[in-house]
């Protein structure tokens, strides 16, 4: 629980990972503004309806109420972090051009508008797209295991295009304006239903998880990391893997890869069961501790 819990707006909240990141921050005592296209169904979450892509509708955004009590109050308090998650999600939702349009002003719009109203911490999505390999034409392989931040990130598709042109704005943002500015790279998003519904597969069909680094991040863990990220200052521009601990086989990690890929180095020891897209620095500089081990809900 925080000390003292802060203002977060939150862009695209009523989505897959927002919807349960949001319930996450309300339990540590934030408040929380949602901008996203569709309402978020939660009783203590106002949904302002805000195109991300229209600058004059940030800044508006981001100077607001963050419900309808506000107007009681004697003036309108500026926010302590931006959470921006808002996106097209992924490739073939809508055209090449569009996504990367859409992906890069919005995330240019809401870091310009939070650093010229003086709101001092900024977490933005970024992709386990960038390593590369998530929507490669063809079969890629990844350059090396593990999967970690100093990684050559050089993708192919739009989608990954798009998040990474978000991380260089948060770099650029961040040195001008002396702001703190957090990248998730952020894993395969796992719902608490899915473990059910699809983790089965995952896990004994591994070949066709290889464009998920055989890695994902539990919605309810990633809200833990957005918190994590809201009380730790003073850190400039980071990159920070959103991940869980663990490789989503049956293989321990390191027999798995060598069988799986090999051809790609692997360039250190990895832990046995170690995720190959590794989340040692968001454990090692956050604190981050996973509650919800895909080994809890699926049986092996």
């Amino acid at each position: 629980m925080s000390i003292q819990g802060k203002r977060i707006v939150f862009t695209g909240g009523s989505g897959k990972a927002g919807r349960h990141c949001i319930p996450y921050l309300l339990a540590q005592g934030h408040k929380v503004l949602n901008l996203d296209l569709v309402p978020l169904a939660h009783p203590e979450v106002y949904t302002l309806k805000t195109d991300l892509t229209d600058s004059g509708q940030v800044f508006n955004a981001l100077s607001s109420h963050f419900n309808m009590t506000g107007f009681e109050e004697p003036s309108i308090p500026k926010p302590d972090a931006v959470i921006h998650f808002a996106a097209y999600a992924r490739n073939m939702l809508v055209p090449d051009n569009e996504c990367f349009k859409g992906n890069v002003l919005s995330t240019y719009n809401v870091i310009e508008a939070a650093c010229k109203l003086g709101i001092k911490k900024i977490v933005i999505a970024s992709s386990e797209t960038t390593y590369g390999v998530c929507f490669a034409q063809g079969d890629v392989d990844y350059h090396s295991f593990p999967l970690e931040e100093d990684y050559d990130v050089d993708p192919m598709d739009t989608y990954a295009i798009s998040k990474l042109c978000g991380e260089r704005t948060a770099r650029g943002f961040c040195r001008r304006f002396g702001v703190d500015v957090y990248a998730l790279r952020i894993a395969n998003v796992v719902e608490p239903h899915e473990y059910e519904s699809d983790f089965p597969a995952y896990v004994n069909h591994p070949r066709e998880r290889k464009r998920n680094a055989w890695s994902y991040i539990d919605a309810r863990d990633l809200g833990q990391i957005c918190h994590l990220c809201v009380e730790k200052d003073g850190m400039g521009f980071q990159v920070f893997n959103a991940s869980n601990d663990t490789i989503t086989t049956k293989i321990p990690t390191m027999e798995f890869l060598k069988k799986e890929c090999p051809g790609v180095p692997i360039t250190r020891e990895m832990g046995e069961w170690e995720a190959p897209l590794c989340n040692r620095k968001i454990r090692e500089v956050l604190g981050f501790k996973e509650e919800h081990n895909w080994r809890k809900y699926v049986s092996v």
